[in-house]
């Protein structure tokens, strides 16, 4: 499974439970640490650990391993690593806060249902 596979897949699974506001961030060509951020909001504690524990569950079924995880336990930014890609799922502040899309904003903006 490639990378764009992965993320793919990730972002079937956010669907799945409602993520709101998902953008993907192709960051292949300005970093190494991956080749795709997916950044999603979630409306409250809840919502975003099961947005994280179903992302890791479907991409685990898929033969997918889970680098690292941070930020369940508080649940206001998760972050989910898969090695090429990194999904990060906010609740809407910390989103507003960190935006990382502006801080990342040298790599493409990808449309999910374009990837």
């Amino acid at each position: 499974m490639n990378s764009k596979d992965i993320a793919k897949l990730a972002i079937t699974a956010l669907e799945d439970k409602k993520a709101e506001d998902i953008k993907v961030i192709d960051i292949s060509e300005v970093s190494v640490i991956a080749d795709y951020f997916i950044i999603v909001s979630g409306t409250n504690r809840s919502q975003i650990q099961t947005l994280s524990d179903h992302v890791e569950e479907t991409l685990g079924r898929a033969g997918v391993q889970l680098k690292q995880v941070e930020g369940y336990d508080n649940a206001n930014w998760v972050l989910l690593d898969f090695r090429d890609v990194i999904v990060h799922i906010f609740d809407r502040e910390n989103r507003l806060f960190y935006d990382l899309e502006r801080i990342w904003r040298d790599g493409k903006m990808i449309e999910p249902e374009n990837l």
